[in-house]
C-alpha cells in the first residue's frame, strides 16, 4: 500500500487526539533532595510535589510577580521560613513599608526600625576603603538626585567626603582604619561634611557660590535635625543585620520614598562588600537570602547595587528575592538575570505582555495565569543547560506553614443584569489579609483603623459586602483615586469600579456615621 500525504488544517489537527508530554518538567527536574531544597507545592497537572533547588538553575535569584492580594507576601514568608531550616539561611527583608515586622517579630526574628530611634551613618566603611565607599556614595546621590547634571556640585560634594575622612584620620587605601594605639577610628558622618561645605562658603572666596550653596542645600535635606537618619553614628551593626537568622529593615518610619531608598541602597552595598568578603562559598544552601518587595526605586536603577548582588551573588551562596505588582518595576538587568520566576495573579495584559515576551511561555499559561486565584502561581526556571521540556509550569497552590488567610468582597449587589446572568464573571474578589494590611497602612490609616477593619472581616467569616467596605473606608478618610487603585489591583473591572461608588453614593444619602457602621457590620 503506497504512503498518501494529505492537507490538514490547525483546525482539524487540534481536535485530534494525540499523545503530548504535558507542559510540566518530568519527575527529576522537579523532585529534589528534601533536605538540600525548599518545597513550594505540587505541580497542577501531574501533581508531582515541585521542591525548588538553585543545582541545575542558572543562579539562585528569584523574582516573585502578582497583584496586590496575590499571595507574593505569603510565598515569601514560606521560603524564608524553610531556608532557615533546611539550611539555616540568614535573611534580610529590606521592609519598604512595615509590612514583614510583625511576622518576623513572632517568628523570633529581629527587627530594626530606621526613622523610629535606629541610625545608620551612610560614612561607615563596612570592610571598605575610604575611596571605594566615596564612589559608592556618589553613584548612591546620583540615582536619588540630580546632582550628576552639576559636575562642579558633585565635585565639590566629593571633596568634602573625602577631607572628613583625612580629618578624621582616615587612610584612604586601606581597610584597616585605627590609630597609634590600635583602637579602632570613628567614622565621620554627613554633618561632618556639611560643615566643611558650610565653612567653605562663610570664607566667601570660592569662584562659584551658587554651586557651592546648591551643594550644601542637596545634602541638608539629609541632615537636618528630624531627619538626620543617615548622618548620626550608627546604631546598627551591619554585621548583625547579615548574620542574626530573620531581620527585617523596617523602613516604613522614614519620611519619603528617597529617604527609604537611600537606606536600602548603603544597605545592599554593605551587603555586597560583604559577600566578596566572605569569599566562595563550599557549604551548600544559601547563607543569606535578601528581600526587596516593592522597593521600585532601587529594583528599577541598572546602577543598584542589587544588579550587582544578581550577577555576582551564585558563587558567594547570596540570594536576592525581588518582588512588585509591577513586572516593569524590575530592572532587566536584573529580571533577565533571575534563575527562577514565580508569577502569581496578574491582571493587566501590559504587564502579561511583558511576562510572556520576556520568559516566552504560551497562551495556554497566559490565560491560566489570568485566572490565578491567591496562591496559584506559573514558574519558570532558567536552567543551566538546554532541556527538552518546558521551563514555565503551574504549581497548583503555594503550600505554606499555615493556611492563607484570605478575605473576600462580594460584588452581587453591584453586577449588571448581564454580569449576574454570565458564567464567567465572578461573585466576589478575593486577597491576602497582609496585603490589605500594608495597602491600607500606604493609604494613611494607622494600626488601629487596619485591626478595625480586618476583625470585621474576621467577625463575618471573612466575607464583607464591597459596598459597606468602601462607605467604611470613605469614613476613615481613605481618597478614592486610592480606593480605586486597590480595586483595580484585586480584579475589579473598570465598569463594576463605577457602580461600587455609585451605590456608595445612594447608600450614604441621608445614613448617618453610626447607620453606616451598622451597615458595614450588617453587610
Amino acid at each position: 500500500m503506497a504512503l498518501q500525504i494529505s492537507k490538514v488544517s490547525n483546525r482539524e489537527l487540534a481536535k485530534r487526539n494525540i499523545l503530548v508530554h504535558p507542559p510540566e518538567p518530568p519527575l527529576e527536574a522537579l523532585f529534589s533532595d528534601p533536605t538540600n531544597s525548599i518545597y513550594i507545592g505540587r505541580t497542577k497537572i501531574l501533581n508531582i510535589p515541585f521542591y525548588w533547588s538553585f543545582a541545575e538553575i542558572a543562579n539562585p535569584h528569584i523574582a516573585a510577580v502578582g497583584i496586590s492580594g496575590s499571595g507574593k507576601s505569603y510565598f515569601i514568608k514560606t521560603f524564608l521560613t524553610r531556608a532557615s531550616f533546611v539550611w539555616g539561611s540568614n535573611a534580610l527583608i529590606i521592609d519598604w513599608a512595615g509590612e514583614y515586622k510583625d511576622w518576623v517579630r513572632q517568628t523570633g526574628g529581629r527587627v530594626i526600625a530606621l526613622g523610629k530611634g535606629s541610625y545608620l551613618n551612610i560614612l561607615d566603611l563596612g570592610g571598605m576603603k575610604p575611596y571605594d565607599r566615596i564612589k559608592q556614595i556618589m553613584r548612591t546621590l546620583a540615582i536619588l538626585t540630580d546632582i550628576e547634571q552639576y559636575p562642579e556640585q558633585k565635585r565639590l560634594t566629593e571633596q568634602a567626603i573625602e577631607q572628613a575622612y583625612v580629618n578624621n584620620k582616615y587612610r584612604m587605601d586601606t581597610t584597616e582604619q585605627r590609630d597609634e594605639l590600635g583602637r579602632a577610628l570613628a567614622p565621620p558622618t554627613l554633618k561632618d561634611v556639611m560643615k566643611l561645605l558650610e565653612e567653605k562658603s562663610s570664607l566667601g572666596t570660592y569662584e562659584f557660590p551658587a554651586e557651592l550653596e546648591n551643594a550644601i542645600y542637596r545634602l541638608k535635606e539629609f541632615t537636618k535635625p528630624g531627619e538626620d537618619f543617615f548622618a548620626q553614628r550608627s546604631t546598627v551593626s551591619l554585621d548583625e543585620l547579615t548574620s542574626s537568622g530573620l531581620v527585617a529593615l523596617d523602613l516604613s518610619g522614614l519620611p519619603d520614598e528617597r529617604f527609604r531608598a537611600l537606606g536600602a541602597l548603603a544597605v545592599l552595598q554593605f551587603i555586597k562588600e560583604k559577600m566578596r568578603a566572605m569569599g566562595w562559598a563550599k557549604e551548600k544552601g544559601l547563607r543569606l537570602i535578601v528581600v526587596l518587595d516593592e522597593a521600585w526605586k532601587i529594583a528599577k536603577d541598572d546602577n543598584s547595587d542589587a544588579v550587582m548582588i544578581v550577577r555576582e551573588g551564585r558563587k558567594y551562596n547570596f540570594g536576592i528575592i525581588v518582588a512588585s505588582q509591577n513586572p516593569t518595576d524590575i530592572s532587566e538587568a536584573i529580571f533577565s538575570n533571575v534563575g527562577t520566576t514565580f508569577i502569581l495573579k496578574v491582571k493587566f495584559e501590559k504587564f502579561l505582555d511583558y511576562l510572556q515576551g520576556t520568559l516566552n511561555f504560551s497562551n495556554y499559561m497566559r490565560e491560566e495565569i489570568s485566572r490565578f486565584g491567591v496562591g496559584q502561581c506559573a514558574v519558570n526556571m532558567a536552567f543551566s543547560t538546554a532541556a527538552p521540556y518546558p521551563s514555565t509550569f503551574l504549581v497548583d497552590k503555594i503550600e505554606g506553614e499555615e493556611p492563607v488567610k484570605e478575605l473576600f468582597l462580594e460584588l452581587e449587589d453591584v453586577l449588571t443584569r448581564e454580569q449576574k446572568e454570565a458564567i464567567d464573571v465572578a461573585r466576589s474578589v478575593s486577597f491576602h489579609k497582609d496585603d490589605l494590611k500594608r495597602r491600607l497602612l500606604e493609604f494613611g490609616l494607622g494600626e488601629d483603623r487596619i485591626e478595625e477593619i480586618v476583625r470585621l472581616f474576621d467577625q463575618h467569616s471573612r466575607h464583607l459586602d464591597i459596598v459597606s467596605f468602601i462607605i467604611m473606608l470613605e469614613r476613615f478618610g481613605v481618597a478614592r483615586p486610592n480606593i480605586t487603585s486597590f480595586l483595580k489591583e484585586i480584579g475589579v473591572e473598570d465598569t463594576t469600579v463605577i457602580n461600587i461608588f455609585t451605590k456608595a453614593d445612594k447608600r450614604k444619602s441621608g445614613v448617618s456615621d453610626a447607620e453606616i457602621t451598622q451597615v458595614s457590620l450588617e453587610g
